[in-house]
Formats: structure tokens, C-alpha cells, sequence
């Protein structure tokens, strides 16, 4: 299958927050990487976490554990260079973790318009491996942040719930579980194991249906291991990595973007869903060698 980079392009400029605007172009190599933390601040409260929408479905000011991972995601591609930020968001996420380490699924939200069902009925007063596997494993991938001490309890709390684990939990806090057991590999000895306790939960087509979600939501293994040369893509046979690549080159539409199988919750956030996703299939795409 052959991606249209030019109509990838137009679709980012026609539709596209400014924030994936400018990955967009520093990802393929026509724009810098400068404009990244003005635009990624604009979602910054004084806190030193982040809201505003950072999360698509999110469009509740507060800073929200479910927004950090976005925010550590830009972090990882401005490295080397070293944004203080980074830090700040450590310390913010250090106020709200809860006893055992973990982070709650979601704070109270002071706006709940155009925001999802799932985020305003979290629970804050216990921990959630799902948000705070993800948000380890954005932060595990910005240098400047690896000796922080929040990050050194959210390890140990997601390595034991990881551990806990004996039947398959939900596919997106299996999918996390596992980018964060991808990422935290290389200074965690457990985690190998952890990751090959982990593949005997993914059904043997590779594809993990979303439980509660539309009707045509699953994981994919690309979902699951998106790197090369990761850990995590030995928990796939290279005819299903290439099948999925084919897959995700094919799912290019007319208008030049991707699009998500998420349910749609509001006219801008299913946009900027559209933005993200377009962004995502592009890097992994060329990661992969298909581009």
C-alpha cells in the first residue's frame, strides 16, 4: 500500500490542532522542533499539570492524570533537549498519587461538556493501572525525568499490579500494562518476565477486542507494539507486524488523514482524535520502514 504524504499534510493543515500541526511537520522533517513546547504549554495550568483538552475527550480545565501522558509524549520528542516542564509534571502528579503509588483513573472535573462518560466517573481515591501504566511509560522516555521519584513509585506500583494480573483485564489496561513493561525493560529486571506472562493473554490473532467500546474497536498489534526492535514486538510473528502495517497504510482516507474507532463524543474532540491519529499512523509507518 502506498501513503499519500502530501494528502497527509493537507489534511493536518486543514484540520489539526496546532500542537500535532507542528509534530506533524518536525516528524517529517519540514518543520523544527521549537514550536513544540509553546504549543504543548498552552494546556499547562499553574500546577504543572495539564487539561484544557490535551486529552481529546478531556475538555475539562483541570489538570488531569489522563492528560500527562500527551504532555510527556511531546517531552520525548524535544530530547535531548531538556524541558524543565518535564519535571514539573512529576511534581504535579506526585501531589495527586494515592498511597500505593498508583494514580486515580481521574480527579473531579470543574467542566463536564464535550467530555467522555468514562472520564467524569472515575473514582480519585483509587489507583488505576491503566492511566498510570501509560503515563509511566511516556515518562520513561524522557531522559531528564528518569531519576524522579514519582516515577520510581509509579514503577513499583505498576510492576505489581502487573503482577497481580491472572486473567485478561480490560484491552486498554492490557495494552498499557504492556508499553509500559516495553519501556520500563531496560532498568527493571521482572519486566521480561512480566511481558512473557503478559502474551499469554493476547488471543492468538493478535487482536484484542475493546470491551464496552463501538462496535468495530480492537487493539491490533501495532496498537500493542508499535517500535521495532522493542521488547514488546516478540510477543508478535512478523506476518502479523507485516499484515497490520499493510493494514494501518490501507486505512488512509480520501481526505488524506486516519481516523479512530474510539466512540465520538464531540465534533472537536473526534477532529482532534483524527489529528493525533493521523500523526501516529505516519510515525509508525515510517519507524517501520513503510515510508
Amino acid at each position: 500500500m502506498t501513503v499519500d504524504l502530501t494528502s497527509a499534510a493537507d489534511f493536518m493543515a486543514t484540520h489539526a490542532r496546532v500542537l500535532d500541526r507542528l509534530r506533524f511537520d518536525a516528524l517529517l522533517g519540514s518543520g523544527d522542533h521549537a514550536g513544540l513546547l509553546p504549543a504543548v504549554n498552552a494546556y499547562r495550568n499553574p500546577d504543572g499539570g495539564y487539561g484544557w483538552g490535551l486529552e481529546p475527550d478531556l475538555r475539562s480545565p483541570e489538570s488531569q492524570p489522563g492528560a500527562a501522558l500527551h504532555a510527556f509524549e511531546v517531552f520525548a520528542e524535544l530530547a535531548p533537549a531538556v524541558a524543565v516542564q518535564a519535571e514539573q509534571l512529576c511534581d504535579w502528579l506526585e501531589t495527586v498519587t494515592l498511597p500505593d503509588g498508583g494514580l486515580p483513573f481521574s480527579l473531579p472535573l470543574t467542566v463536564r461538556a464535550g467530555t467522555a462518560p468514562w472520564w467524569g466517573g472515575g473514582d480519585a481515591t483509587t489507583s488505576s493501572l491503566q492511566i498510570t501504566a501509560v503515563s509511566a511509560a511516556a515518562a520513561l522516555r524522557v531522559p531528564s525525568v528518569a531519576g524522579h521519584p514519582w516515577l520510581a513509585r509509579a514503577i513499583r506500583y505498576c510492576l505489581d499490579a502487573v503482577r497481580a494480573l491472572d486473567t485478561r483485564p480490560h484491552a486498554y489496561v492490557l495494552s498499557f500494562a504492556i508499553h509500559f513493561l516495553d519501556a520500563v525493560h531496560h532498568r527493571e529486571p521482572e519486566a521480561a518476565a512480566l511481558l512473557d506472562g503478559l502474551a499469554k493473554l493476547i488471543p492468538d490473532s493478535g487482536e484484542i477486542p475493546v470491551e464496552g467500546g463501538t462496535a468495530d474497536e480492537k487493539l491490533t498489534p501495532l496498537d500493542l507494539a508499535p517500535h521495532p526492535d522493542r521488547p514488546a514486538r516478540a510477543l508478535f510473528t512478523p506476518a502479523q507486524i507485516e499484515a497490520d502495517l499493510d493494514r494501518l497504510a490501507a486505512a488512509q482516507k480520501a481526505d488524506g488523514g486516519w481516523t479512530v474507532e474510539y466512540a465520538k463524543i464531540s465534533p472537536a474532540g473526534a477532529l482532534e482524535w483524527r489529528g493525533v491519529a493521523t500523526f501516529n499512523a505516519v510515525d509508525v509507518l515510517r519507524r517501520n520502514g513503510r515510508l
